[in-house]
């Protein structure tokens, strides 16, 4: 999140996280874990934009939800380093 027009835009320590992937997102994703750089102070909601920009096909999903720690997370939830971040796509009983 840099500022426009600012030739001192604040700068934001960069992450590394890996998310777990699960049902049919690891389809989607390519496999069961995905790594992702993402900048200090991303909340949920803006991983999932960052999720769906680069895979696309997550919106074709009618929902899915992203977990921290085991945990549906919110989406205006931060996310650190440390986090254990999921992705859990809709399931279906029977």
């Amino acid at each position: 999140m840099c500022i426009k027009g600012s030739i001192f835009a604040h700068r934001q320590n960069i992450m590394s996280i890996k998310i777990l992937v699960f049902g049919i997102a690891k389809d989607i994703v390519g496999g069961a874990s995905a790594e992702l750089a993402i900048t200090e102070g991303m909340r949920v909601k803006d991983l999932k934009m960052l999720l769906e920009e680069q895979y696309p096909r997550l919106k074709q999903l009618s929902t899915y939800m992203i977990a921290v720690n085991n945990e549906y997370a919110k989406r205006d939830e931060l996310i650190s380093e440390r986090d254990e971040i999921a992705i859990i796509p809709p399931v279906s009983g029977g």
